[in-house]
């Protein structure tokens, strides 16, 4: 048995501008933007009961930070209503639904994200 659990704890991601940040990745996730601003820099979104939280930072962001492929999928049950969910919010589309499963977009931030049909 391993000291390190097999479990993740967070996602980090890199963002300019953390209010804005919150605001966006809440409206996309249906939370409501009540999450503190940790020292000036920091954003601890929930992601499920288990502990996984999205973590926004603007302290390590800087122009070459951002996710040029995507480090993780946000999952979905349905990604037809997924992808005219993100397109209806004016979301930089950057795939069309690939297989029947899957889509990448990009956040305010150039980030390369996925949601996948698992």
């Amino acid at each position: 048995m391993s000291e390190i659990s097999s479990k993740a704890g967070a996602i980090f991601i890199p963002v300019s501008d953390i209010r804005k940040a919150r605001e966006w990745y809440c409206s996309i996730l249906g939370l409501e933007p009540a999450f503190d601003i940790i020292a000036g820099h920091l954003c601890c979104i929930p992601l499920d009961n288990n502990g996984l939280n999205l973590v926004l930072d603007s302290k390590i962001y800087n122009e070459d930070s951002y996710f040029r492929n995507p480090a993780f999928h946000f999952n979905t049950d349905d990604i037809d209503k997924a992808y005219y969910f993100m397109k209806e919010r004016g979301v930089e589309l950057i795939t069309a639904i690939e297989n029947g499963h899957w889509f990448n977009f990009k956040d305010p931030d150039g980030n390369m994200l996925m949601i996948c049909k698992c």
